[in-house]
């Protein structure tokens, strides 16, 4: 869609982009939301594709993305042999309600500053306990924890100039154990619920983290597996206006959905713990 009121791009901008951040700015990654419908409070486009962020860092303290890292390229992302958590990455970028043309100019940071309930990549570096690097218009930088960073139906914590720049996805996480549950009304649909649920290897521990059916990202953390009732009581005190609801389903579908879900993950992550 053509963006009539935008009178600048700004096509090179400093290594601190938000410095000149003012009113009518809006940020450009792969665009694939911004440019699919009218913007009219819009007058400036930040293009952050010029400033070449390093898409994946992988180390040994973990794995670095870049927030303008393509949904393209994580797929194509070949993790460490003992990162057995690596799998969620293509799982997580097939959640996406697109196109492979989306996937070659959507981006990580743009699908999780979007903060949307079905937002794939909130629940892969939810679920991977990650942090957020953020930049301020001042140059300051803070880091947030990937479970606080969405507030609700498209809300998050991100000040008007601020920006993501990197996630930081810790090593220990890569090498848990993993299972994940995703309903969809259509084989090719948004998520109405997206579980995933990992373990320490060595332990019967349980972290277990609910998106999509929820406003925002739910996480359930047990030192050692909870018998099924205990896990459905802490999916019922999860708090009413807390599960979402859209034409994909009611705030009770998708907690049934999620007793459901959650009871197979236990059940898989129990016949393998303590391996």
């Amino acid at each position: 869609m053509d963006l009539n009121t935008i009178t600048e791009v700004v096509r090179r901008p400093s290594e601190q982009p938000g410095a000149d951040w003012c009113e009518g700015d809006a940020w450009l990654a792969g665009g694939t939301w911004l440019f699919s419908e009218e913007q009219p409070e819009l007058r400036r486009l930040i293009d952050l594709s010029a400033l070449r962020w390093e898409p994946l860092v992988p180390g040994d303290g973990g794995l670095g993305i870049g927030a303008t890292c393509t949904v393209r390229d994580l797929y194509a992302w070949v993790p460490r042999d003992d990162w057995v958590a690596g799998p969620l990455f293509a799982r997580s970028c097939e959640a996406f309600l697109s196109s492979f043309k989306v996937w070659n100019s959507a981006t990580v940071g743009g699908n999780i500053c979007m903060s949307l309930p079905a937002g794939p990549m909130i629940t892969l570096t939810v679920a991977l306990e990650a942090t957020y690097e953020v930049w301020a218009p001042d140059g300051s930088v803070r880091t947030v924890d990937a479970l606080g960073f969405v507030t609700g139906n498209h809300r998050n914590v991100l000040a008007p100039g601020e920006i993501l720049r990197r996630i930081d996805i810790p090593a220990h996480a890569l090498r848990k154990r993993t299972a994940h549950r995703r309903f969809t009304l259509t084989r090719l649909g948004r998520s109405t619920v997206f579980l995933i649920g990992t373990q320490t290897p060595g332990t019967d521990d349980l972290l277990l983290t609910v998106t999509a059916g929820t406003t925002r990202p739910v996480r359930m953390a047990f030192g050692s597996m909870p018998d099924a009732r205990t896990l459905r009581e802490s999916i019922d005190a999860v708090p009413a206006d807390v599960w979402f609801a859209d034409p994909n389903g009611t705030p009770g579908h998708r907690r049934r959905l999620t007793e459901h879900f959650a009871e197979e993950i236990r059940q898989e992550l129990s016949d393998g713990g303590m391996a």
